[in-house]
């Protein structure tokens, strides 16, 4: 595939720091679309706090009815999803989960990094739901949609207690992270494992340093990503590497180095996507390439539209996260050659899901 600098690990433009939020991936907030007015700042001297309120993480409790949600894709491998929170700190500016902070009233840009929705009663809620006599022990995917391992786990550490609940009751899951701050709960991973209870996904998209701090600002680095992998391989859980998402003249380039290192770390199966710009998305991440790669930024973009048809966003169950058309088939057959190289093409493992039992009950013998 086409390089489009001279050195792929160039760092950002020096334009970018003039003014540039650093620590946030969205570099602006975009109109929500169920609002009709929105607040903005036209000039310096207008709001005394305003630039003092945009550096802060703001956690917000969120009183919520249910925790399991059905999920109704077909193409995004899991059946029930659960999120300890809304919105990520991460910042990581692809996210298509940014446009459901609109729901709350709020911006998929800042403001979905910066106002963190708590879900303080997730671990009441979720035991409420395995208690209910039709439920089944089907496997429940942590983290669907915003990273359960994001800096507020670090603080109110409802990920571990969701856990907790799901090993009492043997409920199998699976997680994806992007945070070493899984390891906080190895001990309990490991137990679940032992069981054939839980299966985990490290997403690594990048190794470059320069460009994972601009891209997903406040995720873990690399090669503390590789170190989860190497941790939970030897402790005996199936872990796996997720490249997600590739970008054509950002990242793609790097699937064999990416694949290569999750392998020599214990991986034993590999996933990815395509990138997509889902609704606001399109417009910060748009805002965003200009203002980090103003030397690539045009061809960049008009290679992501080249793989959705024209668009930057495909809604199409199946072609959405894969993309179609050449670009995004030289990263299929570049995945589907290193993972086999690699030897990271473990057959699908299926969970247990025969020793579910609520409290109180026997485990099925039959």
């Amino acid at each position: 595939m086409q390089d489009l600098s001279n050195n792929p690990n160039s760092k950002p433009s020096p334009q970018a720091t003039e003014q540039y939020k650093k620590g946030r991936g969205a570099q602006i907030n975009t109109p929500n679309r169920f609002l009709t007015n929105t607040t903005v700042k036209e000039h310096v001297e207008g709001i005394d706090d305003w630039e003092e309120a945009n550096k802060k993480t703001i956690y917000l409790e969120d009183h919520a009815k249910s925790i399991v949600n059905k999920v109704d894709s077909p193409d995004v491998g899991m059946f029930y999803s659960m999120n300890p929170y809304q919105g990520c700190e991460h910042g990581c500016i692809y996210c298509y989960a940014r446009n459901a902070h609109e729901y709350w009233g709020y911006s998929a840009g800042i403001d979905f990094e910066q106002k963190i929705m708590v879900k303080k009663n997730a671990p009441q809620l979720l035991r409420k739901f395995l208690m209910h006599p039709k439920w089944d022990g089907t496997p429940i995917s942590i983290s669907g949609n915003t990273d359960c391992y994001q800096p507020a786990e670090k603080k109110f550490r409802i990920t571990r207690q969701l856990l907790e609940v799901c090993n009492e009751f043997n409920q199998p899951v699976g997680m994806i992270t992007k945070n070493a701050g899984m390891l906080m709960d190895k001990d309990l991973i490991q137990e679940m494992a032992s069981k054939n209870l839980i299966s985990i996904l490290i997403t690594i998209n990048t190794l470059n340093e320069d460009l994972r701090r601009v891209m997903e600002p406040r995720t873990t680095t690399a090669i503390q990503r590789l170190k989860v992998i190497n941790e939970l391989s030897n402790a005996g859980v199936r872990t796996g590497v997720m490249l997600g998402p590739m970008i054509p003249g950002l990242n793609e380039h790097e699937i064999p180095k990416i694949l290569k290192a999750a392998a020599d770390n214990g991986a034993s199966f590999s996933a990815y996507t395509f990138v997509r710009l889902n609704g606001s998305v399109k417009l910060m991440f748009h805002d965003w390439l200009y203002k980090n790669f103003p030397d690539r930024a045009d061809k960049v973009w008009h290679m992501i539209e080249s793989a959705h048809g024209g668009q930057v966003n495909d809604s199409q169950f199946g072609r959405r996260m894969r993309g179609e058309g050449p670009i995004s088939e030289l990263v299929r057959v570049q995945f589907k050659k290193y993972t086999a190289l690699y030897n990271l093409t473990a057959d699908a493992w299926d969970l247990d899901t025969t020793i579910f039992k609520r409290p109180g009950e026997q485990l099925k013998l039959f």
